[in-house]
């Protein structure tokens, strides 16, 4: 039931697989010659018309620089003391003071609990 007619198959030559990888690199530097992406993408771009708000994301050295300047801001919130609001007499404490602050309530609640429950 076999077809004894069919001819085998012919192995690849190796010119073949050479002339085929040739035509990919010749394909490759097309690609490479004629694709030059712009040099102003819409990402770098100079801007235009922003609204106010939204003047500090215009270059990256306006985000860099807002960046800093929102460090610096939270920076001196975290060490510094000052009101949040003073009509409802809310203060703002360094991390390193409000820690010590809760530590020393948390530890006299405890002693006091031990003292009453014998």
């Amino acid at each position: 039931m076999s077809d004894s007619n069919a001819m085998p198959a012919r192995p690849v030559s190796l010119f073949t697989i050479v002339f085929i990888f040739a035509v990919f690199a010749a394909f490759l530097l097309v690609i490479r010659w004629f694709y030059h992406p712009a040099s102003t993408t819409a990402f770098n771009a100079t801007p235009d018309n922003l609204p106010k708000e939204l003047e500090w994301r215009a270059t990256a050295e306006t985000r860099r620089k807002t960046l800093q300047e929102h460090q610096a801001a939270e920076r001196q919130k975290a060490t510094a003391y000052g009101w949040v609001d003073q009509n409802a007499k809310t203060v703002q404490l360094p991390i390193e003071r409000a820690m010590e602050l809760t530590a020393s309530e948390l530890a006299a609640k405890q002693s006091g609990g031990a003292r009453r429950n014998p």
